[in-house]
């Protein structure tokens, strides 16, 4: 058998595993974070979403929930995501049984710790809303999902394991102030919005 030959049948093989190769399903890259699997882009209305950063909320030593934000591009200061037009998208996903009671007041305590007096006093009716949401949803449990989008066009839309609940809150500056719950000047957690900011996995 000649070089010819072999050659031939050589690139024939690799012809046939290329072939092959490709016949397989692609299946949607994912990032793991605290054992929690997170898709590397989303579908949020029409726009696809690409994961800027997820962390873990910790309370004193103990794991609350991973927290994953996802924007149309990626950025890396609070200004810049607060600015970027388009819908967002933050996800969190239970790491232990919590109350919608205590769930409720952490974000309420947020809001108000992120934002003064005057922009509280502007927000009051969108945050009795947003706070009414939470008296909607049951025990959360390790594995439950609460997503909070921004649809442009059509406003808040919070989800609960991708059922919507609660009315459609429609105030960007809204958003903005629930965004700030952990990326503001007082966020839930120090660690966790560096992580939503920056790095992609813990």
């Amino acid at each position: 058998m000649n070089f010819a030959t072999i050659t031939k049948r050589r690139l024939a093989s690799l012809a046939i595993a290329s072939a092959a190769f490709c016949a397989l399903p692609v299946f949607a890259d994912t990032v793991t974070v605290s054992g929690v699997k997170l898709d590397d882009t989303v579908q949020v209305g029409t726009q696809s979403l690409k994961l800027n950063g997820a962390g873990v909320r910790y309370k004193v030593i103990f794991k609350v929930y991973v927290a994953a934000l996802y924007l149309p591009e990626e950025k890396s200061t609070t200004p810049e995501v607060l600015a970027l037009p388009g819908a967002k998208r933050v996800t969190l996903v239970m790491l232990r049984e919590l109350s919608n009671d205590d769930l409720g007041h952490r974000f309420m305590d947020g809001l108000r710790n992120n934002l003064d007096i005057e922009e509280r006093s502007k927000l009051i009716k969108p945050m009795i809303t947003f706070g009414k949401m939470f008296s909607l949803v049951p025990v959360l449990k390790k594995g439950d999902i609460l997503t909070f989008d921004w649809i442009p066009g059509t406003g808040i839309v919070c989800q609960f394991n991708g059922q919507k609940v609660g009315e459609t809150i429609n105030d960007p500056i809204f958003y903005s102030a629930v965004l700030r719950i952990w990326l503001g000047k007082d966020p839930a957690d120090e660690s966790l919005k560096q992580k939503m900011l920056n790095a992609k996995s813990s």
